[in-house]
């Protein structure tokens, strides 16, 4: 039987200003990702039947149907399955989850997952002028700046009912940074200290300015394919043995425990359970950190260590290179990039640690199962996908 699988990935060049090329759109850096990942895999163009795209560029106007845009201005014809699930910076594992069954089921047999962003060449991110209706009305009126609050609030809540600190948070910074000083393509390589994570300016008690995600542009490609397709493919197959997803409110009010990320425990038991692995069986975790406290409340959640017992997993350089757990080797979102949505970076490093093709940032040990968790909106949805070598 064939088996979905990922063979080729790509992410957009970013210059020392965190933006691609000046004369780059939002659709060019798509295509360019779309082309380098598919020349990786040995696929083209003609054979993708299968199109998932998510963003926050333009809308309102065309940018409401990405697909369609995509499928115009890649020249695709005729695509099968489309997919423009937007769950926020979790949407790309959702596609992948999505990519999976509708591979498997034969709906289509090539799909490109793709992402692209000119936030900051355009100067496009501000959520502040964000209609105050539905759920919203009851914290954007009151100035709750977003999403920082949000994730500001349960850092605070984390740390009154589980003794975390800001140098638990701090920690988690610093090593981000120093495995972002590792990647040729990572904004900020700089070195960073605690003392620095500290003492940069505090942006929303109890989060300071470094311990938010950046703000870049950038963009990433994904071709999934199967293994009938074998025969044309340049790098070895990584399948997707495990896979779950979850939301559970769109306002931090509706939150259930904001001490404790439940919408990510649902999807990780959902992808163990699948894949019939455990934490213990990972052995390199990408998690999404738009804020120190995410990837906090994520190790805990995905039972990489217990609940409140985050702040001792994360000390002694145990997450940095040359510690004993492999976490975000790219840098992640605090330091690699950040162009607003970022679980498709989760995808594209896993695959490459597990190809061994990341050059000083590689993990020495040989890369059987990675896990990728993505979390969306404010705490508010969870995307988690086992990758593995093996089927």
């Amino acid at each position: 039987m064939r088996e979905p699988c990922i063979v080729g990935v790509s992410d957009a060049k970013i210059d020392e200003r965190g933006c691609v090329s000046k004369l780059s759109s939002v659709l060019s850096v798509q295509r360019i990702c779309a082309t380098e990942a598919l020349k990786e895999s040995g696929l083209e163009f003609k054979d993708i039947d299968g199109l998932a795209v998510a963003g926050l560029w333009g809308m309102p106007g065309p940018g409401v149907m990405q697909p369609n845009v995509l499928t115009e201005y890649l020249g695709i014809k005729y695509p099968k399955w489309l997919d423009g699930t937007n769950t926020g910076g979790s949407a790309f594992l959702f596609h992948l989850n999505h990519a999976y069954q509708a591979i498997k089921s034969g709906v289509c047999n090539n799909v490109l997952i793709l992402y692209g962003s000119t936030q900051k060449s355009n100067k496009e991110r501000n959520f502040l002028n964000r209609p105050a209706i539905y759920s919203s009305q009851f914290d954007m009126v009151a100035g709750l700046p977003s999403p920082l609050g949000a994730y500001a609030m349960a850092a605070q809540r984390h740390m009154y009912k589980y003794g975390s600190t800001r140098e638990t948070l701090a920690e988690i910074a610093v090593a981000a940074r120093k495995w972002a000083s590792l990647n040729e393509n990572s904004y900020k390589k700089d070195n960073l200290t605690k003392e620095e994570v500290l003492n940069s300016n505090l942006i929303c008690s109890p989060l300071s300015k470094l311990d938010c995600c950046l703000v870049t542009d950038g963009g990433g490609a994904i071709v999934v394919s199967n293994t009938d397709m074998k025969d044309n493919f340049k790098l070895s197959p990584i399948y997707i043995k495990g896979f779950g997803e979850s939301s559970s409110h769109s306002s931090i009010n509706y939150m259930e425990d904001m001490a404790v990320l439940n919408v990510a425990k649902e999807s990780s038991k959902i992808a163990y359970d699948t894949s019939k692995l455990k934490p213990e069986n990972i052995d390199l975790a990408m998690i999404y950190d738009s804020f120190t406290i995410t990837v906090l409340m994520s190790l805990e959640a995905l039972g990489f260590c217990e609940v409140g017992e985050g702040k001792d997993f994360v000390t002694r350089n145990n997450i940095s290179p040359g510690g004993n757990f492999a976490l975000n080797t790219n840098g992640g979102g605090l330091s690699y990039c950040h162009p607003g949505m970022y679980s498709i970076f989760t995808l594209i490093e896993a695959c490459r640690q597990i190809w061994r093709i990341c050059g000083k940032r590689q993990i020495n040990k040989e890369i059987t199962n990675a896990l990728c968790h993505g979390t969306g909106g404010v705490l508010s949805s969870a995307a988690t996908v086992i990758l593995s070598k093996e089927k």
